[in-house]
């Protein structure tokens, strides 16, 4: 499949990398359909593209990266939608922000996805210990760029 982007342009994705999130995202309900986009090899952040509107994407990054204690407690009805029998036969992945020079991920939304029946579905968690606004790492502008001022 040919996919267009705004932020890559065109690429052609195989179409069995498409994850069918059937209730959507919280806020975008009506886009069911994404692929994950890696930008690089080493890159810890990916981009969970819309194959329905080439405007749409999230940065998407693996919580355990940051917080290896991190899990996203998910109900059995919800394992039996997914066609999950445990949880570490999916991928959990948590959206990225950044606000001023801060990346912060939204912990109390993980997604989890059915690697080998690429389906997916966005959790609400209640834990009080997981924030949507988990700081990841501050970013500071690029060394040429602050050189030059």
């Amino acid at each position: 499949m040919n996919l267009e982007t705004t932020r890559f342009g065109a690429v052609e994705i195989e179409d069995n990398r498409v994850i069918t999130f059937p209730t959507g995202l919280l806020g975008f309900s009506s886009y069911t359909k994404f692929v994950l986009l890696q930008p690089d090899e080493q890159g810890v952040f990916f981009w969970l593209q819309s194959t329905e509107a080439p405007d749409l994407a999230f940065v998407v990054t693996d919580p355990s990266l940051w917080l290896p204690d991190f899990q996203a407690n998910i109900r059995k009805d919800q394992m039996e939608e997914l066609g999950l029998s445990q949880l570490s036969d999916a991928q959990v992945l948590v959206i990225v922000n950044k606000r001023d020079d801060v990346l912060t991920s939204n912990l109390q939304g993980p997604l989890v996805v059915n690697v080998e029946g690429r389906s997916g579905m966005q959790l609400v968690l209640a834990d009080k210990r997981w924030s949507t606004r988990h700081e990841l790492l501050r970013v500071s502008e690029p060394a040429s760029r602050a050189a030059s001022a």
